[in-house]
C-alpha cells in the first residue's frame, strides 16, 4: 500500500499493542441485490471476526479496532457499479476498495495487511469462447464449467451464403480445388471478422477446433491470434455439443496455464502498440500516472525501494544509505496504485516473466 514509511513509524506498525489488522473481501453488488440480503451477510462476517478477536486478544485491543470496523461498514457506498469491497482496518488504518473483479469472501486477522491477498481471493472463472471450424460451417460457443452456450455473430456461419460472392472469374476457374480453398478463406475471412465483434463484447480466451487444412486457412486470414490460447486439431463435423464440452475439459482442470497464455497474450499485444511498462521502475511509473490497465507480476516477487528525485522515481532500498523515506515493497504498493485506478491485477508463476524483469504493466489503449 502506497504508505512512506520512516523506519520509526515502521516500528509503531507493526508493534504488538497495535495489533489486530484485519482484512474483510467480500462480494458486494448493490446493484444486483437487495441491500438487506448484504447487511445480513456483512452482519455474519462481522460476527466471525467478533468471535476470532474475542478468542484471541484480550479486549482493550479488540475494541479499537472493531469501532473502526463498525464505521466503515456503516459508511458503504450502496450506489457502486463494482463487485467487491476490501476493506482493511486496524486501530490505526482503515482503507475501502471497491473493485471490478470477482472474488471468494476472505476474513484475515493477522499482524499485517496483505495487499497480496486481496488478489488471491479473486474467484476464478472458466469462461471462454470455443469456435468450430469445418470446410462447410462454423459453430461457436460460450462455455464456462457447467454452461455450454451457441452463440451467433452478425455474419452467416455455413459456407453455402457465399458461393455466389466469389466473382465471376473466380467461379469460373477451371480448377475445382483452387476455387474451394479460395472460397474457404472468404468464408473463414467473415467468420474471423464475427470473432473479433464477439471477443470485443466478451473479452474471453478464445479455442479454436478443426482439422489441420482448415485451421491452417484460418491461421493464415486472422486478425484474432492474440487471442487464441489453443488450436485443437480433428474431425469435429459430426460432434455434439456434448462432446465438444467434453473436449474442453482437460483445458478447463490446467485454467493457471489458461490464464498465463492469455495473459502472455496480452502483453506481446501491448509491446507491439507501444502500450508496455516492463521492470519495476517504468511500472511504478506508469501506475503513478494511473495509466494501468492490467498489472502482470510474478508470485513472490518483492522489491524494497527507495523514492528517488520524485514521487514518480524509485530505486532499490540502499541499506548502506540512510534514507528518511523509504517502501517497503514497491510491488504492493504498485498493486493498490493498479487497483484504485480501476485496473485489474494478475500473478503469474515464477520465471513466465523471465523476459520482463518479474513485472510488466499493460496500459490503457
Amino acid at each position: 500500500m502506497h504508505t512512506i514509511l520512516t523506519e520509526p513509524f515502521t516500528e509503531v506498525l507493526t508493534a504488538t499493542k497495535y495489533l489486530p489488522c484485519i482484512s474483510l473481501i467480500m462480494p458486494f453488488e448493490p446493484k444486483m441485490g437487495l441491500k438487506k440480503e448484504l447487511d445480513y451477510k456483512l452482519k455474519i462476517a462481522v460476527d466471525k471476526i467478533e468471535k476470532e478477536l474475542e478468542a484471541n486478544y484480550p479486549a482493550e485491543k479488540t475494541l479499537p479496532v472493531l469501532k473502526k470496523l463498525h464505521k466503515v461498514i456503516n459508511e458503504l457506498n450502496y450506489n457502486t457499479h463494482k463487485k467487491t469491497i476490501a476493506i482493511f482496518v486496524s486501530p490505526l488504518i482503515e482503507k475501502v476498495y471497491y473493485l471490478d473483479m470477482p472474488v471468494e469472501e476472505k476474513i484475515i486477522i493477522d499482524e499485517s495487511f496483505e495487499i497480496r491477498d486481496l488478489i488471491y481471493s479473486k474467484k476464478e472463472i472458466h469462461k471462454y469462447l470455443l469456435a468450430v471450424l469445418s470446410s462447410k460451417w462454423t459453430k461457436i460457443y460460450l462455455g464456462n464449467t457447467i454452461h455450454f452456450i451457441r452463440v451467433t455473430s452478425n455474419v452467416p456461419d455455413n459456407i453455402e451464403a457465399y458461393k455466389n460472392d466469389i466473382g465471376e472469374k473466380i467461379a469460373n476457374f477451371s480448377d475445382e480445388n483452387k476455387r474451394k480453398e479460395i472460397l474457404l478463406d472468404k468464408f473463414l475471412m467473415h467468420t474471423d471478422n464475427g470473432l473479433s465483434l464477439l471477443l470485443n463484447a466478451y473479452k474471453l480466451p478464445l479455442f479454436v477446433m478443426g482439422t489441420a487444412k482448415t485451421l491452417g486457412h484460418f491461421k493464415s486470414i486472422t486478425h484474432n491470434s492474440k487471442h487464441v490460447i489453443d488450436y485443437i486439431h480433428g474431425n469435429f463435423e459430426e460432434n455434439t455439443e456434448a462432446e465438444f464440452h467434453s473436449t474442453m475439459t482437460p483445458y478447463l482442470n490446467n485454467w493457471k496455464i489458461v490464464l498465463q497464455k492469455r495473459v502472455m497474450n496480452q502483453i506481446e499485444d501491448a509491446m507491439d502498440h507501444k502500450k508496455l511498462a516492463v521492470g519495476i521502475q517504468e511500472v511504478w511509473k506508469a501506475s503513478c500516472q494511473k495509466r494501468g490497465r492490467l498489472l502482470v507480476v510474478e508470485k513472490n516477487y518483492i522489491y524494497p525501494a527507495q523514492l528517488g528525485s520524485s514521487p514518480e522515481n524509485i530505486s532499490k532500498k540502499d541499506d548502506f544509505v540512510k534514507n528518511a523515506f523509504y517502501i517497503k515493497d514497491a510491488v504492493d504498493d504498485v498493486i493498490e496504485k493498479v487497483l484504485s485506478s480501476g485496473g485489474d491485477v494478475e500473478f503469474v508463476d515464477e520465471g513466465i516473466l523471465k523476459d520482463y524483469n518479474k513485472i510488466a504493466l499493460i496500459e490503457y489503449f
